[in-house]
């Protein structure tokens, strides 16, 4: 369907550059952490900036002044939560999940699969793309705070020191 004025299309095409090159600038500023692999907190946060960018080019009622200070309001409370997560424990548990064993010394801990919503395919795909071939060569899965799956095979264990702490001791 084409548009009757264009003067609204050059607006759209205007107020989309400009609130895209104010959020590349909020986002440098912010930090890597702010771009880094998602966890439940970041996926919000990510979402409502994407949320707040379509509203401020597409919706007229929404001044690009209003539009960017909520911008640069949202990177800023992630910086704040993210820099207090790191030095208060309590901030960070509410923030951000802890890694979940899901099989120990090739054992499935099936308490922890289903806590976390993960079957037996797809902790052997995890494996299986690690380049392991059987679950007796794999000391641990870990679910990532990041929902991806680490696989550590046997011959990498070491002592276990980055397994979550409470995965640490052997069976």
């Amino acid at each position: 369907m084409m548009h009757d004025d264009l003067s609204d299309v050059v607006t759209v095409v205007l107020t989309a550059a400009f609130t895209y090159a104010w959020l590349v600038l909020v986002l440098r500023l912010s930090g890597k952490r702010t771009l880094s692999q998602l966890n439940a907190f970041d996926f919000i946060v990510t979402v409502a900036l994407g949320s707040i960018m379509a509203s401020t080019i597409m919706t007229s009622t929404v001044a690009w002044t209003e539009g960017a200070a909520a911008l640069a309001t949202l990177a800023i409370l992630q910086f704040v939560a993210a820099w207090a997560s790191t030095r208060v424990n309590w901030i960070r548990t509410a923030i951000t999940s802890q890694p979940t064993v899901l099989l120990r010394d090739g054992q499935m801990i099936a308490d922890a699969m289903l806590r976390e919503r993960i079957d037996e395919d797809s902790l052997c795909a995890a494996v299986r793309s690690s380049g392991c071939g059987d679950l007796e060569s794999v000391a641990a899965v870990v679910l990532e705070t990041d929902g991806t799956l680490s696989v550590i095979p046997s011959a990498g264990l070491g002592h276990g020191s980055a397994l979550p702490r409470s995965a640490t001791s052997r069976s």
